[in-house]
């Protein structure tokens, strides 16, 4: 039998990237086959910037090939300093030019000897599906966000998407879509109630192309009863309810695929941005346990600067030490920031899971990010919610019905206030009952996940059943 040749792509965001790469670790690692990671131009040449050409192919010594695409924007895009026009014409550029140069990546690998056995396809790369199957190739969703995500984006689009935009002003009305517990507007996407951001509606079109992907496959079958497979970064255990709740799919929960958890090398490589991690691991390592408060909005989202000051005012209230990622992206200067402040530390970037993972780290003040919610329940870290767009909203609800934090109430323009965070940090890393029934909640959950990636548990039980599914088929 021929070398199986996974060819997993996607969008060039870090929290987009961090999970394909981490998969494609695992697959390179558990099967021993030909693994090729092809993201755009824009990311490949940030991730790899000694290369004599933005587009040179690269291997690395994890047995992963990074093969790239371009999107027609090789300097990259930012869809938050953009209007809604330039998020349009990206979004256009990336369906057309995308899918015609993916082909070709595709097709020289081929005439390269390396075949492509199967496509791996992430969140919002739709068009891979498009050229898979016109080869003839078997493909694969990977979904990067939690599966009570996946049915509501799933659910809204099959029958729901009437009555949520009929109500999309009413934050408190209640929608109850098969499978899930009632949610009100607020919990639900962003993309449903702001629909007078043309951003925003850019960005969901790929989203909507990506559930229709599914539909293709289920009615363009040539097996009787066959499914769509997805495999979700989630944990069974977690989303349990969830994963009933559209019998079309198969879904996989394979999560959390996060390198540093599931066996692989601890450290973050070819990050698109840098950092000093022997610095602030050193100086986690000479704080006391459980008292440091972890900040980051991600790498998307920008944080404005007043809510910038809130949060230097809000960690400066709780007298709590802290360790703040801010991206030089966001026009910041770490060093006046960490002054201002007096006590703590600011860094451009860091390897997340680590800091999670250090005793030190007592609380995590997030977006709610789906990586970002993940890693933190993976790593036993209390979290208090702050969402600003997207899935936020949908997955700092999941984070309180764990019980693993709490969400901060903002306003109208999504700033965390000084007087929320104090008093949210305190709720979380105090000394309450209600404090240590978070930490307790979170210690748990930890405990869960281990068990489901570790050998025979649930995560690795449903790589396997995927990979043998693979194998059949090829």
């Amino acid at each position: 039998m021929a070398r199986q040749h996974f060819l997993v792509v996607a969008y060039p965001s870090q929290g987009h990237i961090n999970p394909a790469r981490a998969l494609a670790a695992r697959l390179a690692r558990t099967t021993g086959a030909h693994v090729t990671l092809s993201i755009a131009v824009s990311a490949h040449r940030r991730m790899f910037p000694s290369l004599a050409a933005p587009d040179e192919e690269v291997h690395d010594d994890g047995g992963i090939s990074y093969v790239p695409y371009s999107d027609g924007y090789d300097d990259g895009f930012r869809l938050f300093a953009s209007d809604g026009d330039a998020a349009w014409k990206n979004a256009e550029s990336f369906d057309r030019v995308g899918r015609e140069t993916f082909a070709g990546v595709v097709d020289r690998l081929a005439a390269h000897g390396r075949p492509v056995t199967c496509v791996v396809y992430a969140f919002l790369m739709w068009w891979a599906a498009d050229v898979a199957r016109e080869r003839g190739i078997p493909h694969v969703l990977y979904w990067i966000q939690p599966a009570t995500m996946l049915a509501v984006y799933y659910h809204y689009l099959h029958g729901y998407e009437s009555l949520v935009t009929e109500h999309a002003g009413e934050p408190e009305f209640t929608v109850a879509m098969p499978g899930l517990r009632p949610m009100a507007i607020r919990d639900l996407p962003s993309f449903f109630s702001d629909l007078d951001d043309k951003r925003l509606a850019a960005a969901f079109h790929c989203i909507r192309k990506t559930i229709e992907q599914l539909d293709i496959d289920q009615s363009s079958s040539s097996v009787a009863g066959a499914k769509p497979m997805v495999l979700v970064n989630t944990v069974e255990e977690l989303e349990l309810d969830v994963l009933a709740s559209f019998p079309e799919l198969e879904i996989l929960p394979i999560g959390p695929v996060v390198t540093s958890l599931i066996g692989g090398e601890g450290k973050a490589t070819h990050d698109l941005y840098k950092h000093d991690e022997k610095a602030y691991m050193e100086w986690l390592d000479a704080k006391p346990a459980g008292s440091v408060v972890y900040v980051s909005f991600g790498s998307m989202s920008a944080v404005s600067k007043r809510q910038k000051e809130e949060i230097r005012r809000g960690l400066a209230a709780s007298g709590r030490q802290y360790l703040w990622v801010v991206r030089k992206d966001n026009g910041d200067d770490e060093d006046e920031l960490a002054a201002a402040l007096g006590s703590g530390m600011v860094v451009e970037w860091c390897d997340q899971v680590r800091v999670l993972s250090h005793r030190a780290v007592g609380c995590f003040v997030t977006h709610c990010g789906w990586n970002s919610t993940l890693e933190a329940v993976a790593c036993g870290t209390p979290a208090v919610a702050a969402p600003q767009w997207s899935d936020q909203d949908t997955n700092s609800r999941l984070v309180v019905g764990w019980g693993v934090g709490v969400r901060a109430a903002t306003g109208a323009d999504r700033v965390l206030e000084a007087g929320e965070l104090a008093r949210c940090l305190e709720t979380v890393m105090g000394e309450t009952e209600d404090a240590a029934a978070v930490r307790r909640s979170s210690a748990a959950w930890k405990a869960t996940v281990q068990v489901a990636v570790a050998e025979g548990g649930s995560s690795d039980r449903n790589l396997k059943a995927f990979l043998d599914q693979i194998v059949n088929v090829a």
